[in-house]
């Protein structure tokens, strides 16, 4: 057993190893609000930068320095989108002491079209802020929009 894994793991009297508590980068993690990036901005360190790959959307393909390029980021593409840019969470992972990937599904109306697709985001965690992400789409998966039911 990794010591890392020893961290959110507890040995139960027959020797094994069970899920007991949530990885502190998680907790951590966990007070990030997508809808308020501002509300606590101790969760970014200084320096931290956003980066965006997706070949179809080149005009804003790139890093995003700071909270304020985070918000920046996101401001364009709600105007990109008319403001139909949603992201549903699947799961979040901690994967060692530094990083937590998410899986995401985004959704959004994007020249006119409903789009939904399936992304991770790679966020490397430093003394107990986010450093960095790595916004990754699946650009070449897209689903069908989900119905909505009223």
């Amino acid at each position: 057993m990794l010591q890392h894994q020893r961290s959110i793991l507890d040995q139960n009297s027959a020797g094994r190893w069970n899920m007991r508590r949530e990885h502190p980068n998680i907790s951590i993690f966990r007070r990030l609000d997508p809808s308020n990036l501002a509300a606590d901005p101790t969760l970014f360190a200084p320096g931290f930068v956003w980066h965006f790959f997706n070949p179809h959307l080149p005009d804003i393909e790139g890093d995003y320095v700071g909270l304020a390029g985070l918000q920046a980021f996101f401001e364009v593409l709600e105007t990109l989108t008319a403001g139909t840019f949603q992201v549903e969470p699947i799961s979040v992972t901690a994967v060692g002491d530094e990083l937590i990937v998410t899986h995401v599904k985004d959704r959004m109306m994007l020249n006119g079209q409903p789009i939904e697709l399936d992304a991770v985001v790679v966020w490397r965690m430093v003394n107990g802020c986010i450093a960095e992400a790595w916004d990754i789409p699946s650009v070449y998966t897209e689903h069908p929009p989900i119905p909505q039911v009223a």
